[in-house]
C-alpha cells in the first residue's frame, strides 16, 4: 500500500510503494505530490531513472528534503531545486551513509534512520557506518529455481570485528562544509558504539559514546562547528540506559537526563540529574532532582515558565507507572498528576503539547487506553475532557470470557520475586469440582527487562487461560530491570543461573497451591528466554514435564555482537562459555522430558523426548 509523508508547510507530500529490506529499512520509489495544484515529482538522483531509493523525507523547514541513494545522502532546498550529494562514499552493503547497517538498525538505533536534522534546518548530522572488516553470514534465497542463491550481509559476532562508525554534521546554507564529531579521548573507550544522537540547540548536540563491553558510557555535548565533543557525564555500569535521549531547556544551558545513584541497601535507582551549563564557562553544575528506592522511567517535558520537570516513575509500585511533576529549583518537591485522574488505572503515559499548556494523560492499564486532556495551571492540572473512551472496545472485552490477572511477591533470602499469573475467573470453583490446572511459566525478556507489570495486553497466554483453563506464570526475579541495580546485577556474568534458580523457587511454591495439577507444569520461552527455558528443563532439581522455545539462544559466541552478554567478549584466544551443548540435550532425554524447538520464520521444528530415545 502506498504511504505518505507531508512536509511542514503542508502543500506537499511524499507518496511511496516500497519493498522490506530488514525489520525497519525498505527501499521504495517515490513521487512528490502537489497538494494545491496537479503537479507530481518523480524522486531521483541526478542521471538516475526509476531508481529504488533507501530514504527520503522532508526537513524541519519549508520544502528542504533529503533522500538516500546507494548508500549516499542527496539534498534539496526545494522540489524544484537539484539534488545535491552530501557525501559519495557509500558503497552497498559495506558503507552506510545516513543509514543503519544490519547491527545498528536491529540492536542499537531500533531503526535504519542514521541522521538527523538539527532544529532550524541548517544542519544536518548522519552517522557513516563502515562494515568492511566484518565477517559475513549467508542466507539461502529461495526464487523459485531447483537451487536457492545465497544472500551475505555483515553480521558481527562475539570477539569479531564490529562496524566502525563515525559521525559528521554537514552545514547545507552555502558551501558545503562537513566537520566530523571527535570522540572523547579515553583510552577505556577503544573501540566504541554510538547509542544516541539529539540536537541540543541548532549548533550543539548531544551524542552518547558506549564502550564494546557496554561498561563505560559517555554522555557528551559536540558544537557542530569545530566537532570539539565535551564530556557532560559518564556511567560505569552494566545496562545502563545508552539509547535515552536527555531533554533541553531551549537555550540548551540545561540538560534533563537519567543516572543510576545510591538509594541504600537494594543498589542505585534511575533518577533524573539535572545538568546547568553557564555561558562562556567550561564548567557545568550537576545537580539531583530525584531520589528514592524507585526509577524513573522517561522523562517527558520540562515546563521553562513554571520550572517544572514532568516524568513517569514507579514510585506507586515497580510494576505501576505514574505521572509526577517536580520543582527544578529550591527543595526539588514533587506530585503525583495522574493518581487522582486514573481511577483504578495503575499504569499511564503523557504527552505534553509544545506550549506546555495542555498534556494527554493515556491509561495503558485495565480501562483499555482511555485518553484525557488536561490543562496545566499555575496550581496544578484541572481536567478539560475526555478524548478517546474506548467505549466500544471496552463492551466488546467485557463481553468475553478473559482472565483473571492475580500479582504476588514471594521473599526468598534478601530479595524478592514479583509474579503474576493469569487464570480463569473463579479458581475456587475449579477446585470445589476437582478439576487441577495446567500451568505454564512464560519467558520473554531479557536481562533488564520487566514481565509483570499492569500494563494491559492480550496475548497467546491470554488465549490459553480463557479457552484451555491454563495458569500462565510470569516472574521477575533477580536480573530484572525497575528493583534496583543489587537485583539487576546479579545476573551480570553469570547469564541464567539465578533465573533458573528463581523460577524453580517460584514454581515450587505456586505447587503448593491446591488447584494446580502438579504432573502437567511447562515452559515456553523465547530468544534469550528460550535459553533460560531450556536450562529449566535439563535442571536436576526441574518440576517441568515439557517446554516449547522460540528461536533459543543456544550459544553466546554465535549470537549478534551487541547482546546482553557482551561483557563476555573472546579475549586473547579465549571463548565463551554460556551455552547450550550435547550434554544439555542428553539430561532431557535420560530425564523423560520433551522439548519442543521452533525456529523463527520457518516450519521447522525439532521434538526431543526420552520416550522415543529421538
Amino acid at each position: 500500500l502506498p504511504q505518505f509523508n507531508f512536509s511542514l508547510c503542508l502543500c506537499l507530500s511524499l507518496c511511496c510503494s516500497n519493498s522490506q529490506v530488514y525489520e525497519h529499512s525498505f527501499t521504495a520509489d517515490y513521487i512528490i505530490c502537489s497538494l494545491e495544484t496537479p503537479e507530481t515529482w518523480i524522486l531521483n538522483p541526478p542521471e538516475v531513472r526509476n531508481a529504488h531509493l533507501q530514504y527520503a523525507g522532508w526537513g524541519p523547514r519549508g520544502q528542504q528534503l533529503i533522500f538516500i541513494f546507494e548508500n549516499n545522502i542527496y539534498y534539496r532546498a526545494t522540489v524544484d531545486n537539484r539534488s545535491i550529494r552530501l557525501v559519495s562514499t557509500g558503497k552497498e552493503g559495506v558503507i552506510f551513509n545516513g543509514l543503519s547497517d544490519w547491527l545498528y538498525e536491529a540492536e542499537i538505533f531500533k531503526s535504519h534512520i542514521a541522521h538527523w536534522w538539527s532544529p532550524d534546518g541548517a544542519r544536518l548530522a548522519y552517522a557513516t557506518i563502515n562494515d568492511t572488516l566484518v565477517p559475513k553470514m549467508e542466507i539461502p534465497m529461495f526464487t523459485g529455481s531447483v537451487y536457492p542463491t545465497a544472500r551475505q550481509y555483515h553480521y558481527p559476532k562475539a570477539g569479531e570485528e564490529n562496524p566502525i562508525i563515525s559521525l559528521y554534521v554537514v552545514n547545507l546554507n552555502g558551501p558545503l562544509h562537513t566537520v566530523e564529531m571527535r570522540r572523547p579521548e579515553d583510552q577505556r573507550i577503544g573501540e566504541y558504539y554510538v547509542t544516541m544522537v539529539k540536537w541540543a540547540t541548532s549548533t550543539k548536540l548531544a551524542v552518547n559514546w558506549l564502550n564494546r563491553a557496554q561498561n563505560i558510557s559517555i554522555l557528551t555535548l559536540c558544537v557542530a562547528t569545530t566537532g570539539v565533543c565535551t564530556k557532560v557525564y559518564e556511567s560505569e555500569g552494566w545496562l545502563h540506559r545508552q539509547n535515552e535521549e536527555p531533554l533541553f531547556s531551549k537555550d540548551g544551558l540545561r540538560l534533563f537526563f537519567t543516572r543510576a545513584i545510591p538509594q541504600g541497601g537494594r543498589g542505585k535507582f534511575f533518577h533524573i540529574s539535572m545538568s546547568i551549563s553557564q555561558p562562556n564557562s567550561s564548567t557545568d553544575t550537576l545537580q539531583s532532582i530525584t531520589s528514592g528506592d524507585w526509577d524513573v522511567t522517561q522523562v517527558l517535558a520540562y515546563d521553562e515558565d513554571s520550572q517544572l520537570i514532568y516524568f513517569l516513575s514507579t514510585e506507586d509500585d515497580p510494576k505501576r507507572r505514574h505521572l509526577y511533576s517536580a520543582d527544578t529549583v529550591g527543595t526539588f518537591n514533587r506530585r503525583c498528576l495522574s493518581c487522582d485522574f486514573t481511577d483504578s488505572c495503575g499504569y499511564v503515559s503523557g504527552f505534553f503539547c509544545p506550549s506546555m499548556d495542555y498534556f494527554l494523560l493515556i491509561c495503558k492499564g485495565r480501562h483499555l487506553f482511555v485518553s484525557i486532556l488536561l490543562v496545566l495551571t499555575t496550581t496544578g492540572i484541572q481536567y478539560v475532557r475526555d478524548i478517546e473512551l474506548n467505549l466500544n472496545l471496552r463492551r466488546t472485552v467485557n463481553s468475553m470470557q478473559m482472565p483473571k490477572v492475580e500479582y504476588r511477591e514471594i521473599n526468598i533470602e534478601d530479595y524478592s520475586i514479583l509474579l503474576n499469573f493469569k487464570t480463569v475467573l473463579n479458581l475456587n470453583a475449579c477446585f470445589l469440582k476437582k478439576t487441577l490446572s495446567r500451568t505454564l511459566s512464560l519467558r520473554d525478556g531479557t536481562p533488564g527487562s520487566q514481565s509483570v507489570s499492569e500494563q494491559f495486553h492480550i496475548d497467546w497466554a491470554s488465549v490459553l487461560v480463557s479457552s484451555f483453563g491454563v495458569i500462565a506464570v510470569r516472574f521477575d526475579g533477580r536480573g530484572s530491570g525497575f528493583q534496583g541495580t543489587n537485583l539487576l546485577h546479579k545476573v551480570q556474568r553469570r547469564l541464567g543461573m539465578f533465573e533458573e534458580k528463581d523460577q524453580l523457587d517460584a514454581l515450587s511454591i505456586l505447587m503448593q497451591e491446591p488447584y494446580i495439577d502438579k504432573t502437567r507444569i511447562g515452559a515456553f520461552g523465547q530468544v534469550y528466554g528460550g535459553y533460560i527455558t531450556s536450562l529449566l528443563l535439563s535442571s536436576e532439581d526441574s518440576i517441568l514435564k515439557c517446554a516449547a522455545v522460540l528461536s533459543p539462544i543456544t550459544d553466546f559466541a554465535l549470537y549478534g555482537m551487541f547482546c546482553v552478554c557482551v561483557s563476555l567478549i573472546k579475549t586473547n584466544g579465549g571463548s565463551l562459555s554460556l551455552g547450550l551443548n550435547t550434554d544439555y540435550f542428553l539430561k532431557i532425554i535420560t530425564r523423560n522430558r520433551l522439548i519442543a524447538i521452533l525456529f523463527l520464520k520457518s516450519n521447522l521444528c525439532i521434538a526431543m523426548t526420552g520416550n522415543t530415545g529421538i
